[in-house]
């Protein structure tokens, strides 16, 4: 996992691309919400929202 961290950085850095970095983070922001919910009582909530 950290290599891939270590490797997207290193993309990053290399390419001037760090316009990636917050669509990232709301990826993996939703992603952990979603994971975080499964089978709770919120989960309606957030399938709303999509």
């Amino acid at each position: 996992m950290g290599e891939i961290i270590v490797e997207l950085w290193a993309f990053m850095a290399t390419r001037k691309k760090f316009w990636l970095l917050p669509i990232i983070m709301l990826l993996l922001t939703l992603g952990a919400l979603v994971m975080l919910t499964e089978g709770s009582a919120v989960a309606p909530f957030i399938y709303t929202l999509f």
